[in-house]
């Protein structure tokens, strides 16, 4: 079954899920505070995981109430755990140094999301897809990536790196939830246990940063060159 064959009902609630995931996104865009990161992020792979169990139930797709679950407790509620347990360790509560500031970075992400519903509804066209819920699911999915690319380019503490890379994947796995709900159960069982692989990599960066240089800023990283 393909994005198309959803019920009004079902398309409406997948659209209201999609945005507020992405409003989450803009979140995390617009505060220097990495608590709010990670709440939002949270937040934000709760919804998921009720948008994976949607799409189950409207779909027919029994497996995806098992992703939802894994979505919920690693998404949700493990990998924003652990991440505060660093934070808290590290003693680290907001960003200090940023390329571009919040205001900017939310200007800037407004554009990102004008781009994508132009490519989004450009390709709706293409594929006679015009004012089905398939097109809203891309331009969220495009406008996520997008904003997780942009946190890794003007956000510099190691906690905001990793979630742009957390962001980035959050929108690749909704977008996938609705374009394409068929996906099998392994390839996506696969992707959820590679975030705790990218958690376990920062966990490493993060203490040799701070054995290095005293700092969990990647800025710090110029200064182990040669």
């Amino acid at each position: 079954m393909l994005a198309t064959h959803f019920s009004p009902l079902a398309g409406s609630f997948f659209s209201l899920i999609a945005i507020a995931s992405l409003l989450l996104s803009f979140v995390m865009l617009g505060s220097r505070w990495l608590r709010h990161y990670l709440y939002a992020f949270g937040l934000e792979s709760w919804l998921i995981a009720i948008l994976s169990a949607s799409v189950g139930y409207y779909g027919h797709f029994p497996e995806l109430y098992l992703i939802a679950i894994l979505t919920a407790v690693f998404r949700g509620t493990l990998l924003p755990y652990l991440l505060l347990r660093i934070l808290r360790r590290l003693s680290v509560v907001r960003e200090v140094q940023v390329s571009l500031q919040p205001s900017s970075s939310l200007v800037v992400g407004a554009l990102g999301v004008v781009f994508a519903l132009t490519i989004a509804a450009h390709i709706g066209n293409g594929l006679n897809l015009v004012g089905s819920v398939a097109v809203l699911a891309l331009t969220v999915m495009l406008s996520m990536k997008l904003i997780g690319f942009l946190m890794l380019a003007v956000r510099h503490e190691a906690v905001s790196q990793v979630l742009g890379l957390l962001v980035l994947e959050n929108g690749i796995f909704l977008g996938s939830q609705i374009l394409v709900p068929g996906m099998p159960l392994l390839i996506e069982i696969v992707i959820l246990f590679d975030l705790l692989i990218v958690v376990a990599c920062f966990g490493l960066l993060v203490q040799y940063l701070m054995s290095r240089v005293g700092s969990t800023s990647s800025l710090a990283l110029r200064k182990l060159v040669g």
